[in-house]
């Protein structure tokens, strides 16, 4: 998604309730100048923050302040008495708000990396004064005539393209946030946002404090058979951390599976933890999300066709590459049939390898990965914890993610130990050019917390821009479980996969080679973001870069070149189970967001809905729920909103680029430099499918998407 002028409003606004409701702002100001670290651009080395500096209190008077200065900068702007031209409106806009998203980009970066109650309380009391900052830019009137004016004359002014499309980036979401609304309408949609945004930070809180509060607590080791020395040591130490030392512990993820299910030999406690995973946020409990979510739905239905919209989905879809509800429909429908089939092609196989067992029950979705796991050994003579072993995460980083971009794109690496990290694990890296040039400070945050949200991701600190002379400081966020101290990192496949994933974000972000802040690195639509990081998990499997990286962390050895063809035989095991949960969370989300406010269940149905839709879309197989239910479906209550569907989008174009480099001598540097040169680097400063055909020369081709997911049942 864009992070423009409104990205950076939403924070500021935020805080302007705080401004105008704590008097003693104007007289605390001055003494808190001198010392809150936001308030002046970092000293550190490309701006990079400084962490070591920053302490809670710095958060709030560093937003406060920098609001005021947003809002004056914006009135400078919407008063001016001369015409209205690109630099005195457009690129004054881009040029607002500096201190504001200075310090947004830190706070809301921890709040999901590394929060604690008093960002969570900051986080909470900011969140509708977020929304009022924002509307109040982009509700302005005055403001938004001189963007129109610029808008109408965009083409006649003898400007570059990308400034062009600043101005019509810029225009497109004032129109879609409410700016041609009557006053009676803007004032409408201003409560409905800051309701909006009041929910959306307690959902993710509630997520978030539920994840923690339902960790498995076990009661004795002999429970824990299947999993590894290391996993049970682990277990001992969560157990240790919440004061329970003669128990262990096995912590949640927020997906609807668990990483132990795989392992654990005990039925019962394998049904305990899937239940509890699937039970978040609708038992009605402390953390109960129902309520929520029917809300939620309700206001953005109503906000939706206030802005003249069908639903909230139509409305989303606008600034989509998908562009229309009956597109995506068409493309999820289309996939759901075959999926499901050979889901339970594979529940057969599961079915008959518990018969064979002398398993007296019919599979459940709390078996499926273990006995997966037991249907590969038996199909390929290759169980996927033999693996293990050889995936030590160091390696995997610096041998595998690493070196695949040394190869691909002839950057290279350097750790950087002199600058401050928010947590003890967090490491830093400078990129480098080819020739030699820096190019980008990366942040890896590896380990799963309490005070971390679940799930992967990357975010920027800083964002490239030559206007503003900054060049990227981007970070990437994963949840690997932490081993026991002294004890190795080895990682799951899916787990390697996320990694170098991740590292295709921070790709798209570090080569960012445009002129506007606010149409660099990842500042394209959503459901094209995950493409440049799926492409990246193709070298994961790449011969060359495997080969280097896939190391025993014991022995030294390399895999087995037995052990690799083994792995890469079951590229298509278990698609069935992959793609229906992916699809089954992506319908759901359709579901949702393409109701009227009149459609909207309430509470007390909120999960018999989620049941019926389900049922309707032809993906209710009990043995594979979604991969996210309604009640922590943090994507679809975030940016993902009717986007959740993109993953599967962006995968039409990775599989066909994937195919592009395999067609041109695969790990090639002009090959690289071409992916970097028409693509990775231009950020959102064209339409995203022009650069798709810049790059692929044509349109995208679905079928090798469908060849690599099993799809092919029939000719396309």
């Amino acid at each position: 998604m864009k992070t423009s002028i409104l990205a950076v409003s939403v924070l500021s606004a935020a805080l302007l309730a705080g401004c105008n409701t704590d008097t003693n702002n104007e007289a605390q100001a001055p003494a808190m100048a001198s010392d809150n670290p936001f308030l002046t651009p970092s000293t550190l080395y490309m701006q990079y923050p400084p962490f070591d500096r920053i302490e809670n209190e710095h958060y709030k008077p560093a937003m406060e302040i920098g609001m005021k200065e947003h809002i004056a900068e914006i009135e400078a702007i919407a008063s001016n008495p001369e015409a209205p031209t690109f630099e005195n409106t457009i690129l004054a806009l881009e040029d607002a708000g500096d201190t504001l998203a200075r310090v947004s980009r830190v706070f809301y970066s921890l709040a999901s990396a590394h929060t604690n109650d008093d960002i969570e309380a900051i986080r909470a009391e900011m969140a509708p004064v977020m929304s009022a900052h924002s509307d109040a830019i982009l509700l302005n009137g005055d403001l938004f005539a001189r963007i129109k004016t610029v808008y109408e004359q965009r083409n006649d002014l003898g400007l570059e393209s990308e400034a062009v499309r600043l101005i019509e980036e810029n225009y497109k979401d004032f129109v879609l946030s409410g700016a041609t609304l009557d006053d009676e309408a803007k004032e409408k949609l201003k409560a409905i946002n800051a309701r909006l945004a009041k929910l959306g930070t307690d959902f993710s809180q509630n997520v978030r404090n539920e994840v923690n509060a339902k960790a498995i607590v076990v009661d004795s080791a002999e429970e824990l058979d299947g999993l590894s020395a290391n996993q049970i040591a682990a277990a001992k130490k969560a157990a240790e951390a919440r004061d329970m030392p003669e128990k262990w512990v096995l912590p949640l993820l927020n997906t609807s599976g668990q990483p132990a299910l795989s392992s654990l030999t005990n039925r019962e406690l394998r049904q305990r933890i899937h239940q509890t995973s699937l039970g978040r946020g609708s038992d009605g409990g402390e953390f109960d999300n129902t309520a929520i979510i029917a809300e939620v739905m309700k206001l953005r239905a109503e906000a939706a066709q206030l802005l003249g919209f069908e639903n909230h989905a139509d409305y989303r879809l606008q600034t989509q590459t998908a562009g229309s509800v009956e597109a995506v429909n068409e493309r999820l429908a289309s996939l759901a049939p075959p999926a499901v089939a050979n889901a339970k092609r594979e529940a057969a196989d599961i079915q008959a390898m518990i018969d064979a067992e002398g398993g007296n029950f019919e599979v459940a979705s709390w078996d499926w990965d273990y006995y997966t796991e037991k249907v590969r050994a038996a199909k390929y003579s290759f169980d996927e914890s033999q693996l293990k072993p050889y995936f030590e995460m160091n390696n995997v980083l610096t041998k595998g993610v690493f070196y695949a971009a040394e190869q691909v794109f002839g950057i290279t690496f350097k750790e950087r130990t002199d600058l401050p990290v928010y947590q003890e694990d967090v490491r830093v890296w400078e990129v480098f050019n080819a020739d030699g040039s820096t190019l980008a400070l990366f942040i890896q945050d590896f380990y799963a917390r309490e005070s971390k949200r679940g799930g992967a991701w990357m975010n920027a600190y800083v964002s490239q821009s030559h206007h503003d002379g900054t060049q990227p400081v981007v970070a990437n966020h994963l949840n690997i479980s932490k081993p026991a101290d002294g004890e190795p990192t080895l990682l799951t496949w899916d787990e390697v996969t996320t990694m170098f994933h991740e590292f295709g974000h921070a790709l798209h972000g570090m080569f960012s080679n445009v002129q506007y802040r606010s149409l660099s690195g990842t500042s394209v639509p959503r459901d094209f973001v995950e493409y440049p990081s799926m492409v990246n998990e193709m070298w994961a499997v790449w011969p060359e870069v495997l080969k280097n990286y896939a190391v025993h962390y014991e022995t030294g050895e390399r895999m087995d070149p037995a052990l690799l063809d083994k792995l890469l035989s079951t590229g298509q095991f278990n698609q069935g189970f992959a793609t229906t949960e992916y699809l089954a969370a992506s319908l759901l989300d359709q579901a949702w967001h393409q109701l009227t406010p009149e459609e909207v269940p309430a509470a007390s149905d909120v999960m018999a809905f989620e049941a019926n839709a389900l049922a309707d879309a032809g993906v209710d197989f009990a043995p594979v729920p979604p991969r996210y239910r309604t009640a922590y479906f943090s994507h679809i209550m975030g940016g993902y909103s009717a986007g959740y569907y993109s993953y599967i989008w962006s995968e039409v174009l990775d599989a066909d680029t994937v195919e592009w480099f395999k067609e041109n001598g695969g790990m090639l540097r002009e090959n690289g430099d071409h992916f970097r040169d028409t693509l990775l680097s231009r950020g959102g400063s064209a339409e995203a499918m022009s650069l798709f055909q810049n790059f692929r020369g044509r349109t995208p081709d679905i079928t090798p998407l469908l060849k690599r997911r099993g799809l092919m049942v029939e000719e396309k």
